[in-house]
């Protein structure tokens, strides 16, 4: 409300307690507070009053309407996820529904037969490389094992 920061608060308080006194502070601050307090109530009842009086007559109603309609940008909005919903709903059981599950069991049909075939690639790799191990020879000793 009135954009005290702490450097201006310090400041208020040094002034006050030299102006009071040290021994009447706390009693001037006792009292400051009180008073903010009761306006704070007597503002918090007079919007209260404002706000029924304006339920009352309607006004309220009649102010969303019209923020409603000033809003042509919301009222866009509106439409548009109306029209989304739609496309997003559809029925199981319709023909689209029917497209959508056929669609899916062939997706999930694929990545099988990829796996498959991925891993009958790595089997049949491993295959070559110990056949090509084999016609190699076995290894020869080194220098070592052959002195024991």
């Amino acid at each position: 409300m009135f954009d005290l920061g702490l450097t201006e608060l310090l400041l208020i308080g040094i002034v006050a307690l030299i102006i009071v006194g040290p021994k009447d502070l706390p009693v001037l601050f006792r009292r400051v507070g009180e008073f903010v307090g009761r306006m704070k109530g007597m503002a918090r009842e007079f919007t209260s009053a404002m706000n029924d009086a304006a339920d009352e007559s309607g006004m309220k109603d009649v102010a969303k309407t019209m923020r409603s309609a000033t809003n042509p940008l919301k009222t866009g909005l509106d439409k548009v996820g109306e029209n989304a919903k739609e496309f997003t709903s559809f029925d199981p059981l319709s023909e689209t529904g029917k497209l959508a599950s056929d669609r899916q069991y062939a997706s999930k049909k694929i990545r099988e037969e990829t796996a498959k075939r991925q891993n009958d690639t790595k089997v049949s790799t491993a295959v070559m490389k110990s056949e090509e191990n084999n016609k190699n020879g076995p290894k020869k000793k080194s220098t070592s094992e052959n002195k024991k």
